[in-house]
Parts: C-alpha cells; sequence; structure tokens
C-alpha cells in the first residue's frame, strides 16, 4: 500500500547544554574507573589478608596449644624434682646418720648400708640433674613460644590497621562517586526531559501522546489496529518523525554515553487468545518488535534500540472503564543507558 510521508526538518536540541553534558560523562566514567579500580585493588588486598588472618589464627592455636603442653610438662617436671630434692635431702640425712654408726659398728655392716645409700644417692643426684635440665629446656621453649604468640599478636594488629584504613578509602571513594553519579542523573534527567519536550512538540500536540516521568507514551491506537501487531499508515507517519529526531540525538550525544531507546509494549486487562497471539503478552512484545524494527529500517543503528512487552500487568490508569483501558493500551519509549 503506497504511503506518501513527509519528513520534518532536523531539530536542533541544545548545542550548549550537550556539551556540558559530555565533560560531565567525562568525569563520571572516570570516577566509576577509579572506584572499580580501588574496588579490585582492595578485593585483592582483602583477599590476601583473609588468607594471612586464617593461617595466622590457626598458627596461634596450634601455639597455644603448645603451649599448654609444655607448661603441663613444666609443671609436672617441677613437682618431680621437689620429689626428688626431698627424697635427696632423705637420703642425706640417712647417710650422715649412718656414717655416725659405723664408729660404733666396725666396719661390718654399717660400711655395706653407707656404700648402698651413697649408690642410691648419686642415682637420685643423676636424676635430679635431668630433671632441672628438662625443666630449663622447657623454659626456654616457653619463652620462645611466647615470643611468637607476640610475633602473630603484633602481625594481626598490623593486618586489621590495614583493612581498616582500605575500608575507609574505599568508603570515602564511593561516597564521592555517589555524589558524583547522583548529580549527572539529574543533569541526565533534566537532558531526557527536555528532549522529550521537544518531540512533543514535533509530534504535534495531542491528548493520546504524553510524557509520564521519564517516559514518552503513546496509545496504541496510534500505530495498531485492535488485536494486532502490524503498523498502521499514522503508525508509520509518526515513527518517520521519531526516527529523524533519534538520527538528530544520537549525532548529538557524546560517544562515552552509552544510551539506548528502550519500546516498551503494554495491553489493557482484556484477554486475547487468536491464532496469531495466545496471550497479551505475545501482543505486547510483538508490537514494541515491530516498532524497533521499523526504525531499524529508517537507519536507527539496532544497538541503539531494544525492545519489551509487560502484557497487562503494568498499567497507569486502575480502572477498568474505556478512559483506563485506553491508556494502558500504550507503546512507551524510554531514554536510557545500558
Amino acid at each position: 500500500m503506497a504511503r506518501s510521508r513527509r519528513r520534518p526538518s532536523a531539530i536542533d536540541y541544545w548545542p550548549g547544554f550537550v556539551d556540558a553534558l559530555s565533560t560531565l560523562l567525562l568525569t563520571v566514567t572516570f570516577l566509576m574507573v577509579l572506584f572499580m579500580v580501588a574496588q579490585y585493588f582492595a578485593a585483592q588486598e582483602s583477599s590476601g589478608k583473609d588468607t594471612l588472618l586464617m593461617r595466622l589464627q590457626k598458627q596461634i592455636a596450634q601455639l597455644a596449644s603448645q603451649l599448654s603442653l609444655e607448661r603441663s610438662q613444666k609443671a609436672n617436671a617441677l613437682d618431680e624434682a621437689s620429689s626428688l630434692r626431698a627424697t635427696l635431702a632423705s637420703a642425706e640425712a640417712e647417710r650422715k646418720r649412718l656414717a655416725g654408726l659405723v664408729g660404733a659398728e666396725g666396719a661390718g655392716s654399717g660400711e655395706m648400708r653407707v656404700s648402698a645409700l651413697t649408690k642410691q644417692l648419686d642415682e637420685q643426684r643423676g636424676i635430679t640433674a635431668q630433671a632441672l635440665a628438662q625443666i630449663e629446656l622447657l623454659n626456654q621453649q616457653i619463652v620462645a613460644l611466647r615470643k611468637q604468640l607476640q610475633a602473630l599478636e603484633n602481625s594481626l594488629g598490623d593486618s586489621d590497621k590495614r583493612d581498616k584504613q582500605a575500608q575507609a578509602q574505599i568508603a570515602d571513594l564511593g561516597q564521592r562517586l555517589n555524589v558524583a553519579l547522583a548529580k549527572r542523573v539529574q543533569e541526565l534527567a533534566q537532558y531526557r526531559s527536555n528532549f522529550f519536550g521537544e518531540l512533543k512538540k514535533t509530534l504535534g500536540d495531542r491528548d493520546d501522546i504524553q510524557i509520564v516521568g521519564d517516559r514518552f507514551v503513546f496509545q496504541s491506537e496510534i500505530f495498531f489496529d485492535s488485536g494486532s501487531a502490524d503498523l498502521t499508515p499514522e503508525g508509520y507517519s509518526q515513527l518517520d518523525k521519531l526516527a529523524v529526531a533519534l538520527h538528530d540525538l544520537e549525532g548529538r550525544i557524546p560517544k562515552e554515553l552509552n544510551w539506548v531507546l528502550r519500546v516498551d509494549g503494554h495491553t489493557d486487562i482484556r484477554p486475547i487468545n487468536t491464532a496469531t497471539f495466545r496471550s497479551n503478552w505475545e501482543l505486547s512484545a510483538s508490537r514494541a518488535i515491530s516498532v524497533a524494527k521499523y526504525l531499524i529500517g529508517k537507519g536507527v543503528p539496532p544497538n541503539r534500540l531494544a525492545a519489551a512487552g509487560f502484557g497487562e500487568f503494568q498499567p497507569i490508569a486502575p480502572g477498568n472503564s474505556d478512559t483506563d483501558l485506553r491508556r494502558n493500551r500504550r507503546i512507551e519509549l524510554k531514554l536510557t543507558e545500558r
């Protein structure tokens, strides 16, 4: 079917405003890269510190267990040494007593008893010397363990301090980035609002074309007949104007801004079940795809378009009147970032 189309002239969208936006977008891109780099290094450092912390904690547990065992052995050794000293003192007293009796008893049985006790006394002295040497070794081991524990505690303290410093730096960078992003989002919202305002003037001051929040809303009847996803002649005419505006917009938005025009299809709550469309979801998605494909045919890059169908599940009018149902049957355009 032949259709005549009249293309409007290209619209000049605020050159000065876009230049300012370009500078702002470069700044936010730089801050985002800086934040990602900081996050990467912080994650690497945090991962390394977590591994080191686990290893140090394991070593501390092992050293604490070993220290407890050494202390127990030392206590046993001290008890044994005390017992040996008592035995030695008793043996010394017995030896002196027997030595005094030697003169009275002669060289007989007294000398034998003194010899036996002297031998026993020498054995006890040897055992006591071994016990004292073991106690000294245990003391040295305990001192070494205490030094290791102190070194580990110092290392853990340094690790915690570095971790807190890194977290503080990340928090500060995140706060600055959030402030910058909030400012950029506000400026982008203003840019989008101005763009939609100019687009509405181009398409004409019509009740079936509205700006709702950050979306440009067309009633479905502009583009499609009831229950159909085929564009009407009026739909072609309106999309021709939109394609011209998008070409102009593409040349003005900085390349650093990875923008996309999202085309969303919506229906009312009345169910549909035809040979072509089994549900409102399928109908809304097909309508969004039809709009996107036509714009691509008019030279709009496919990577700048996205199509989605929402069926009846996101109404903007809560009632069931004819007016409410008509408002819910719509095509929405949203200029956003990918």
